[in-house]
Order: C-alpha cells, then sequence, then structure tokens
C-alpha cells in the first residue's frame, strides 16, 4: 500500500492507516529532528509534536509533494521552533551570549577512540573546533549542512524542509563546508 492510499484512509478516520505512516516514516523525523535540535530527547519530543501536528494538519496535505516530504517539513519547522525557543531560554536564564553553540555541543560528531593521549587530545581539539566552526555558521548554512551531512535527505527534501530551492540548498552546503575549512585552517588543524 502506497503513502498516498494510507493518507486517504487516514483522512476518512482509518488511525491504523496513520500508524502505518508513522512506522514508514519514524526513523526520517527523528533524524531530521536530531540534525536540528542535536539533543536525542528534543529529537523524541519534536519527533512525537510533528506526528501529532501531521495528523491534525491532514487535511491539508496536497499532494504536491510526497507524504515524507511534507511531514519532514513539519518535523523540521518543529525542531527549529524547539530550538529557537532554547535558544531564547539560555540567553534569559543562564546569560550564554552564544546559546547556539550550546545546542551544536551535542551534535554527530562521534569520536572514534584514539590510541595515545596525545592523539586522543589532538582529536578531541580537533571534534571541538568543528563544533565551534559549525556553531558559528548563520543558521542558513549551518542547517542545511546538518541535514546534508546526515547523509539521510536528498538535497530536494533538504529543499522542502528548508522551504529553498535545491540550488540554494546546494549553495549553502558548499559555503557551509567552505566556511568550516577556512576555520580550521586559521585554527592550525589544517595547513
Amino acid at each position: 500500500m502506497t503513502d498516498d492510499d494510507l493518507v486517504a484512509r487516514a483522512r476518512e478516520g482509518n488511525t491504523a492507516a496513520f500508524g502505518e505512516l508513522v512506522l514508514r516514516h519514524q526513523a526520517a523525523v527523528y533524524r531530521a529532528a536530531l540534525a536540528a535540535t542535536g539533543s536525542t530527547a528534543d529529537a523524541d519530543d519534536v519527533a512525537q509534536e510533528a506526528f501529532l501536528l501531521a495528523y491534525r494538519r491532514l487535511n491539508t496535505f496536497r499532494g504536491t509533494a510526497s507524504f515524507k516530504t511534507w511531514l519532514l517539513t513539519i518535523a523540521w519547522n518543529q525542531a527549529s521552533n524547539r530550538r529557537r525557543a532554547a535558544t531564547r531560554w539560555w540567553r534569559r536564564i543562564a546569560g550564554v551570549a552564544d546559546a547556539d553553540a550550546h545546542a551544536v555541543s551535542a551534535s554527530c560528531f562521534s569520536p572514534a577512540a584514539p590510541v595515545t593521549p596525545e592523539q586522543l587530545a589532538s582529536g578531541g581539539q580537533l571534534r571541538k573546533a568543528i563544533r565551534e566552526a559549525i556553531a558559528a555558521l548563520p543558521p542558513k548554512l549551518r542547517d542545511a549542512l546538518l541535514l546534508a551531512q546526515s547523509g539521510e535527505y536528498s538535497y530536494g527534501e533538504i529543499a522542502a524542509m528548508l522551504g529553498a530551492p535545491a540550488g540554494t540548498i546546494k549553495w549553502r552546503v558548499s559555503e557551509a563546508r567552505r566556511a568550516v575549512r577556512a576555520s580550521l585552517r586559521m585554527r592550525g588543524h589544517f595547513e
């Protein structure tokens, strides 16, 4: 059964059909939320909110894009809203000047276990420099980069999630990578 068939049944009140849509797309929705929030707990909450919102707005789904793309757009918007709210909270409560750096600190860069203490220190410094370079990017570049680096989404899906043309997304990813490389060079990580 296709997503379109399941959407039609869900619109008629068949909750099992919507449950099947959730099962089909929950991993992709979670990964998009994780890329946007940088937190597994927030990603879980965002995914749940996105599915609930999608269910409530199912009648607004026009079918001009795939159901998955529509759902990922909802998830990305929910995650962006949560990230903005967290940023405001950090600035107001904790007095953090750069709350975006905190949001990225739990990013998707998982370390490989170095052999020596020197390698461990060097690897940790590089990961920290990468996180800081990504956190310093403008949000439009950072979001496009994180989604592209996840390897889970096509440029078309990222374009739909971020509400920009695919060509613009490709440029943003390229520009973000260039900026991160330049930042790492300035910090002496590359020659």
